[in-house]
């Protein structure tokens, strides 16, 4: 859908660039701690009855979806590296538009080194994040449902950030500030592309996107 939607955009616009679509695996730590408590719903919303037959059918874990419902949940272990880089590399040096990871397939390595597949989903923010540094872009953007990234967020005191450091990112974060359901994994990310060699990051609502790049939106991050 991205790459077809891009295609008619370009053509639209008179542009002869080329978007192309990549199958992205991310391998993942067998060992990683999320396997032990598996976090991330996926799948539609049952009933607790259905819920609870089909995880002992199928050997799923099944949580209460805060009232919504119930759902199987899986692991989010954090991406470890990011296996077709070189390629993806290769393409954004040719001058692609590349559409990958999406948080990517995740894979362990087995006993013989080869790639398995694994039941898990790695977490979009955190896989972008080594996925722009991997390629070494200049700046990385995270799209939220929000204009610009806040402290003591739906509070009285509730304030609207338009820039953020990497020690301040931190210290939010130590406080508590950023939930870690939605905001925190993407600050998570900002941190992680800056302190690998990143050299700017936004965080914007995609529909402001152009008022960023003019700074008049958005929460800049940086070093």
């Amino acid at each position: 859908m991205f790459q077809r939607a891009l295609t008619n955009e370009f053509s639209k616009r008179g542009l002869d660039r080329s978007p192309i679509a990549m199958v992205t695996q991310v391998l993942v730590d067998p060992d990683d701690s999320a396997f032990a408590d598996p976090a991330k719903p996926i799948g539609p919303q049952l009933d607790e009855e259905t819920a609870k037959q089909r995880a002992a059918e199928e050997g799923w874990t099944v949580k209460d979806d805060i009232g919504r419902g119930w759902r199987r949940v899986v692991a989010s272990p954090l991406p470890q590296e990011i296996v077709e880089l070189s390629q993806l590399k290769t393409q954004v040096e040719a001058g692609s538009i590349v559409i990958a990871c999406g948080g990517g397939i995740p894979v362990v390595k087995n006993e013989k080194g080869y790639l398995v597949g694994i039941e898990a989903v790695v977490d979009k923010d955190l896989a972008s994040a080594m996925l722009a540094s991997g390629v070494g872009a200049d700046l990385f953007i995270v799209s939220t449902g929000v204009d610009r990234v806040a402290i003591n967020y739906g509070m009285d005191d509730e304030e609207w950030l338009d820039h953020m450091t990497v020690a301040e990112a931190k210290a939010h974060m130590a406080d508590g500030q950023f939930d870690p359901g939605s905001m925190r994994p993407k600050i998570q990310a900002m941190i992680n592309y800056l302190e690998n060699g990143g050299k700017k990051g936004l965080n914007i609502a995609p529909e402001n996107l152009v008022e960023a790049f003019e700074g008049k939106s958005g929460t800049v991050f940086a070093v």
